[in-house]
């Protein structure tokens, strides 16, 4: 099953950003028991300039970010969604730049960086948020399970 619609805006497109995105969403579908579900993320990887477009549309924030997240349904309606209709359940834009500075900022590999981009966007997409402490707890624990079950951490 696809769990990933994977779309480049104003980049090249690129099988090792494809593969990895592909890898850490299956693993996320996998942990959040969503196999059974019909459901699917649509991702965009983009340039700064985009996603600072994306970011003032949508937000009303205008500047640069790393990771956008789209959400369709509520945390709570996503556990009671059928697999009979094919549903997005969400969408994540990704500023490929963004990550590629921060890999180098934070001394990760690209891959790490993508990966937790994208986990990020997924968890965001399931209703995760990181605003209070205890949220932002409970988020960073299940972005760090995905990750260390792929054995991705540097």
């Amino acid at each position: 099953m696809k769990v990933a619609e994977i779309n480049f805006l104003d980049i090249e497109e690129n099988n090792e950003y494809i593969d990895i995105l592909n890898k850490v969403l299956e693993k996320c579908f996998e942990e959040e028991n969503l196999n059974s579900k019909n459901l699917y993320i649509n991702i965009v990887l983009t340039n700064p300039q985009n996603i600072k477009e994306i970011n003032k549309q949508y937000r009303n924030i205008d500047k640069e970010t790393d990771v956008l997240s789209f959400p369709m349904f509520e945390k709570k309606e996503i556990k009671k969604l059928d697999n009979k209709n094919q549903d997005i359940l969400g969408d994540i834009v990704i500023s490929i730049e963004k990550v590629k500075e921060q890999a180098v900022e934070y001394e990760h590999s690209f891959e790490r960086e993508l990966a937790y981009m994208a986990v990020h966007g997924f968890y965001h997409l399931m209703g995760y948020d990181h605003m209070v402490e205890n949220d932002k707890k409970e988020m960073r624990e299940k972005e760090e399970n995905i990750l260390k079950k792929l054995n991705i951490l540097k």
